[in-house]
């Protein structure tokens, strides 16, 4: 990875104003939460620990008591909005079925002769050999796979959740999964408490601030840089770091303008900036990009951004630099200039 630049880019400041704010937009901030786990798996078992130590009811379906299949039941809808079946006997027969070496958060685990023969009881595979479940002993539980009285009578898991292992909206054939997943498990990014990650949405000079900080892991010196970004504001202490280290700057009328989208061009520039990247006289030979001219005051910038794609997206004939970045492109320009030699 290159080193990453500290200093001010002269001429560039009041463009650089225009760019950086991570991967959260104002619709995201009123948004209850956000997705904090890397998968919708592990999201499930998160949510399902809120619920620990609630009691187990026979026939229970609400937090005031549940019954196993009445847990997974309830959790499934209201952690990932996934309807599966009331019973256990009904549960075993939907999604597709995993060998226990091959167990994922969020799978169904399911167990036999418990309280009647066959298949009786249900729980989610929590990870790490653990189940959370519904006990009638301690009510909403983690148990082990190896615990002398469950690990008998396991008789096979299910996974149900379609996109267990990344966000709805983001296919694994997409070619810009690997960088929006590997900065999600990173922490740089996050997705929507729905399960999506809306590539599509455009990124603000907040969010990319953040979103660079985060890789940068900055503190600042001072808070108070902008008029429009008070202290409780929760990008607050990244834009103050990021202009600090010259990678973002206000405007002249020492305002920020946190919520205001980015072009691509202006990310170019910042995470060229950010990055200390150099594009070098075997780049500047390979443009791909017919609208962008030499002498134009971004070349450098945008055509780096072709020069280090691992993605294929930038290899492309135009660059579109007045059109927004998304979060997509954004999230696989930092992975780039991440990866960067």
């Amino acid at each position: 990875m290159k080193k990453f630049k500290k200093i001010l880019v002269s001429g560039l400041a009041s463009i650089l104003l225009m760019t950086a704010a991570p991967a959260v937009l104002p619709e995201e901030m009123n948004m209850k939460a956000e997705v904090q786990a890397a998968t919708i798996g592990e999201a499930m078992v998160e949510y399902g620990k809120k619920f620990m130590g609630v009691p187990y009811v026979f026939g229970g379906t609400t937090p005031s008591g549940f019954d196993c299949s009445g847990f997974t039941q309830y959790v499934y809808k209201h952690a990932a909005g996934i309807s599966i079946p009331r019973t256990t006997d009904q549960q075993y027969k939907v999604g597709t079925s995993v060998s226990k070496s091959d167990l994922q958060p969020g799978d169904l685990v399911f167990f036999k002769n418990t309280y009647r023969k066959g298949i009786s009881h249900v729980g989610i595979y929590a990870g790490n050999n653990m189940v959370l479940n519904a006990t009638s002993s301690k009510g909403i539980a983690l148990v082990s796979l190896s615990n002398s009285y469950w690990g008998p009578k396991y008789a096979g898991a299910k996974r149900v959740a379609e996109y267990v292992d990344g966000f709805k909206d983001v296919s694994e054939s997409a070619p810009t999964h690997e960088a929006i997943m590997t900065l999600t498990d990173k922490g740089v990014i996050q997705g929507f408490d729905d399960f999506t990650f809306r590539p599509d949405e455009p990124v603000t000079r907040g969010q990319a601030a953040a979103i660079i900080n985060r890789v940068l892991g900055n503190e600042p010196k001072v808070m108070s840089h902008f008029t429009d970004v008070p202290k409780s504001y929760r990008f607050a202490v990244d834009i103050a770091a990021i202009r600090e280290a010259g990678i973002i700057n206000g405007f002249p009328d020492k305002t920020f303008r946190p919520n205001e989208y980015m072009t691509r061009t202006e990310m170019a520039v910042i995470v060229q900036n950010a990055f200390d990247l150099k594009l070098g006289n075997a780049g500047a030979a390979s443009n791909p990009y017919a609208e962008v001219k030499k002498g134009y005051w971004a070349y450098e910038p945008i055509v780096t951004m072709s020069t280090i794609d691992k993605t294929g997206i930038f290899k492309t004939e135009k660059y579109y630099g007045d059109h927004r970045a998304t979060r997509e492109v954004f999230t696989t320009a930092i992975y780039n200039a991440m990866n960067a030699k």
